[in-house]
């Protein structure tokens, strides 16, 4: 009889996070904390416990364009992996979050090294590829009010493993409306809207509900 082969032990993320140098410490951040500037070194990448963190570039004339809002579970900062020797944009934390930060040439070690990381890391970059092939097709075919409600979905973790988070952290209109490609006064009448419908409601932070998906489903 053939033995059978062992089953290969899934990746430990959380010990690889924790685990060697002081420099892979959790590190907390408060709200509204920077945590590198477009112009930086590109030299480490960023890797999300809990909290939510939004990503934005700023123009030459100063116009701040969003570029995603990630949270626990996501990586950022990964363009230094690809050669890129300074930051392209910018990266604050919307709440309390929890990060630890990796260096790149430990990140390419373990990449080069430990093959059941580089199937998760490219597992992620495949994943972050698809959400933003799919901000794409939202853009072009889809109204703002529906690009909004698609927006407040995703942030509040509908559609994603797990239970959806349906409290959001605080988020300022004018990031809704840089991240939908529309007017802070078009987000203001949305979300009134959504609130009067009761998708959504405000009792000491934004409370999404899953009703808010007729917007997104409706023709």
């Amino acid at each position: 009889m053939q033995a059978k082969e062992k089953a290969k032990p899934a990746f430990d993320l959380k010990l690889f996070l924790t685990r060697g140098s002081g420099r892979r410490k959790i590190a907390p951040y408060g709200e509204n904390a920077v945590i590198f500037t477009q112009g930086d070194p590109a030299d480490a990448i960023y890797y999300i416990h809990k909290g939510k963190v939004k990503l934005t570039v700023l123009s030459r004339q100063g116009k701040e364009a969003v570029v995603a809002i990630l949270g626990a579970g996501d990586f950022f900062g990964e363009g230094c992996l690809a050669g890129q020797p300074f930051r392209m944009g910018n990266s604050v934390s919307l709440s309390g979050c929890s990060i630890t930060r990796l260096e790149k040439s430990e990140v390419i070690r373990a990449l080069h090294e430990q093959p059941s990381f580089s199937e998760l890391f490219v597992a992620h970059l495949l994943s972050r590829n698809i959400r933003i092939e799919e901000d794409l097709v939202d853009q072009l075919f889809n109204s703002s009010e529906k690009r909004l409600a698609r927006v407040l979905l995703l942030l509040a973790n509908f559609g994603k493993e797990g239970a959806p988070q349906t409290v959001i952290p605080k988020m300022s209109q004018e990031t809704l409306a840089g991240i939908i490609g529309t007017t802070r006064s078009r987000v203001s009448f949305f979300m009134n809207r959504f609130r009067k419908l009761g998708f959504i409601e405000y009792n000491g932070g934004l409370t999404i509900h899953s009703s808010l998906l007729n917007v997104v489903l409706h023709d």
